[in-house]
């Protein structure tokens, strides 16, 4: 009797134990469901048209993108200031690759992201071997890329390849065809997505159950499931029914972004690297003693920041199609507030990449959101302080019960 009895208690320690870690966990994600429908009503329903999604994706492509690699840079104590900057400098290389080089624009890509690897290689260096703080080195490198970007793109340089220009424009051919009036492709995509999520999270509940660790509850692991499907199926619908008569469905751009979160959270929870970004955050000196190379772990961060700043670099020359010495102005800014938005520790070693593309979407629908109301710019950018203000807090504060 006595042992029906607590296995009981400890039956139901266990699951609010993993109420209270789903909770910390998808408490961003609430967030931004509860942000989503406030926009929506004052917004009259304009917000969640297709098209009006469709546009909330290929203009935040950018942040998603750039707090990828930031994320990975905060969790290891680190910041870089630098990110926006080299947007522009990239930016207006491959411009000028392609329209006045004559340059193929596939090629000019290519070129663009070698010179993103170089700049990575080049603030990796000062920070991970001279030692100077990142904070002091992307700050320099901030006001160098500028002027570099204000160098050679002091006039806009317009872009006329189409099919460089199609890549945050344009969508997958829908080699399915149209379901009624869906988008056949994007409909195969979004049930694919939904069984790899299943999939996923009841492979996790083996793997725990074969190594001797008690998983979450079942009910609690089809609840997650159940609401994953119930909301790739709604962005699925907007994605389906999104478009005009020429071409509609998925976006390139929103297939480009998948797949970077994809590898680089694959990158940052499965692979020894990742796992040494980790240890470095948490405790650098611990970290050091264990055997783990800081100096490289920093060094390989900034390579990264640089890859993909440049692929934010041409994520937003193709929407834009033109370059000029004033893109990328605070994209630094909103890709450091969807890390912490999206619970990266202000101290580091702690921050997750779907956390970051969570955050970024919470700055995307207030940006959009506020925009489609008609606000204010200077409102909109106190509103995303004082967001980011109170992320930071919470983070804080919580951190601080736990002590």
């Amino acid at each position: 009797m006595t042992s029906a009895v607590t296995n009981k208690k400890s039956e139901k320690s266990s699951t609010l134990s993993s109420l209270s870690n789903m909770a910390r966990s998808y408490g961003i994600v609430g967030a931004l469901i509860v942000i989503v429908v406030v926009f929506e009503i004052l917004t009259g329903g304009v917000l969640l048209k297709p098209n009006s999604f469709v546009s909330l994706i290929q203009q935040n492509a950018y942040v998603i993108i750039l707090a990828i690699g930031m994320v990975m840079v905060i969790i290891a104590t680190h910041i870089d200031l630098s990110v926006g900057s080299l947007v522009a400098f990239i930016g207006g290389v491959c411009a000028l690759l392609m329209e006045h080089a004559g340059m193929n624009w596939a090629l000019a890509i290519v070129l663009s992201l070698i010179v993103g690897l170089l700049v990575g290689v080049w603030q990796g260096f000062w920070v991970a071997y001279v030692g100077i703080p990142g904070f002091i080195t992307t700050l320099a490198g901030m006001l160098i890329f500028r002027g570099l970007a204000t160098v050679i793109v002091g006039e806009s340089v317009p872009i006329t390849s189409n099919a460089f220009r199609g890549i945050a424009r344009n969508y997958l051919p829908n080699i399915f065809g149209f379901w009624g009036p869906f988008d056949g492709l994007t409909i195969v995509l979004g049930l694919l997505a939904i069984a790899a999520f299943a999939w996923s999270q009841l492979s996790k509940r083996k793997k725990m159950e074969k190594v001797g660790l008690d998983p979450e509850p079942m009910g609690l692991t089809i609840a997650k499931i159940v609401i994953a499907a119930a909301v790739v199926l709604f962005v699925t619908y907007l994605l389906a029914s999104s478009g005009n008569e020429d071409q509609g469905g998925t976006p390139i751009m929103l297939v480009i972004v998948v797949v970077l979160v994809l590898v680089y959270n694959f990158i940052l929870t499965r692979t020894v690297f990742g796992r040494h970004v980790y240890a470095v955050g948490g405790n650098r000196k611990a970290a050091i003693l264990s055997g783990i190379d800081s100096r490289k772990v920093d060094f390989t961060l900034f390579i990264h920041m640089g890859f993909l700043s440049a692929v934010a670099a041409i994520a937003m020359l193709s929407r834009l199609a033109s370059a000029t010495a004033q893109a990328g102005m605070e994209f630094e800014m909103d890709a450091i507030a969807a890390c912490f938005i999206g619970g990266t520790a202000v101290t580091g070693g702690i921050g997750t990449i779907p956390g970051a593309v969570v955050g970024a979407f919470v700055m995307g629908v207030i940006n959009q959101g506020l925009s489609i109301m008609g606000v204010d710019t200077a409102i909109v950018k106190t509103i995303k302080g004082l967001v980011l203000l109170g992320a930071v807090a919470v983070d804080i504060l919580s951190r601080r019960k736990k002590g």
